[in-house]
């Protein structure tokens, strides 16, 4: 197969060096010339990777095609562009939705909306795709797992959640800094904190018959310390300032 990505930004970066580093079986990439900075180096990197003149280049060179341009400037470069009918296309431009993507283009071709993270750069990414699609979901697979929406609202509810990703971040940070303010060395601090909660998303990633709330109880004795710091989060509105976020999250990509 040969994918190609019109938008050489972060994601795209990532999803190349996931594909690639894959068992996937590419006989080439072919990345849009911007930005010119990463399509450089990911074609120092690859030998499969092929920086095209254009972003038409691109379209018409790929048998999966990856749309990866800012949501601001999208319109105008995908109305530029002359696609295949039936052409399989993976959209991960962001609170873009598939009718809006799919007007702006003058061929039926076959559209998948899609949420990679960061992390399918090293093969550990979970993708959300819309609609379920044997062949796009094959492919992030590759990259660490997928799973596939069967309505709009439910990618839509994965987005909401992918938006945690800063805080979750945030909360190292903020623990870290008061071990730090304690008296402990940073580099001690990050050492310990980093490990602690990879070592908890792995709990939470094996146990995926349980509920996280059935986790929480487990991880916390009675009375115990985890125990009161929960009770602290939930009394002093951390539950609900999290709901809330989360509910304004959604309503911005309901539009």
């Amino acid at each position: 197969m040969k994918f190609g990505f019109v938008g050489t930004g972060a994601i795209t970066e990532a999803m190349v060096t996931g594909f690639l580093g894959s068992k996937l079986e590419l006989s080439q990439v072919i990345v849009s010339p911007r930005s010119a900075e990463t399509a450089a180096r990911l074609a120092a990197r690859f030998s499969l990777v092929q920086i095209a003149n254009d972003n038409q280049a691109v379209v018409d060179a790929s048998d999966v095609l990856f749309l990866a341009v800012r949501p601001q400037v999208a319109e105008d470069v995908i109305k530029a562009l002359r696609f295949r009918q039936g052409q399989a296309i993976v959209s991960v431009i962001a609170a873009t939705d598939r009718s809006t993507i799919g007007s702006w283009i003058d061929q039926d071709v076959e559209l998948t909306l899609a949420i990679p993270l960061p992390f399918v750069a090293d093969g550990e990414g979970v993708t959300a795709i819309y609609p379920p699609s044997s062949q796009i979901a094959s492919i992030f697979s590759a990259t660490g797992g997928t799973v596939q929406c069967e309505t709009k609202e439910e990618y839509d509810l994965l987005a909401v959640a992918s938006s945690l990703m800063g805080t979750y971040f945030g909360i190292l940070d903020r623990t870290t800094e008061w071990l730090i303010s304690k008296g402990m060395p940073a580099s001690k601090a990050r050492a310990y904190i980093a490990p602690l909660f990879a070592s908890l998303s792995h709990t939470a990633s094996k146990s995926d018959q349980a509920t996280f709330d059935n986790i929480r109880r487990k991880f916390s004795t009675k009375g115990g310390l985890n125990e009161q710091v929960f009770e602290d989060f939930y009394r002093k509105g951390g539950t609900k300032a999290l709901t809330d976020a989360l509910d304004r999250v959604y309503r911005r990509i309901q539009g």
